[in-house]
């Protein structure tokens, strides 16, 4: 092995035939090993310099899988609770405005539960009348025959 430390790849084969000691080989495997790892650092590199915004979701992405999957501490867990409950809050808040506000569209507009009950009666009862119809026509047709 030479001091200077250079990288430079070795066909294994080509060791193989023409130095055939044990060391010479695994010294052989050893450099193109180094030289793999080596190359896939600048691959890494090149890829963080090409797509910078990806490589930042990826990280992103990790640490939230990371944390998620660490237990809380109690403190932790003091420190967020308010915050969690705040959140809790006003979820159900705006949860109860946007079905108040539906609800009152939907009303202006004629279209009442008892009126959505009344027409989902009917498509019920036309899909069965269907139904029935089908399956009547079917053994009608197989009675025939």
């Amino acid at each position: 092995m030479s001091a200077d430390n250079s990288f430079e790849t070795v066909d294994q084969d080509d060791y193989a035939t023409t130095r055939t000691t044990p060391r010479e080989r695994a010294i052989a495997a050893y450099s193109n090993a180094r030289n793999s790892v080596s190359g896939a650092g600048q691959r890494a590199t090149d890829t963080l310099n090409e797509a910078p915004l990806i490589a930042l979701a990826g990280g992103l992405a990790a640490g939230v899988l990371i944390a998620a999957l660490l237990p809380r501490t109690e403190a932790e867990t003091r420190a967020i609770r308010p915050t969690a409950r705040r959140v809790r809050e006003t979820a159900r808040e705006a949860a109860r405005v946007a079905r108040q506000t539906g609800t009152e569209q939907l009303g202006s507009l004629g279209l009442t539960r008892a009126k959505g009950e009344e027409t989902i009666r009917s498509l019920l009862d036309g899909i069965t009348g269907a139904v029935r119809a089908s399956g009547q026509a079917a053994l009608d047709a197989a009675r025939k025959r």
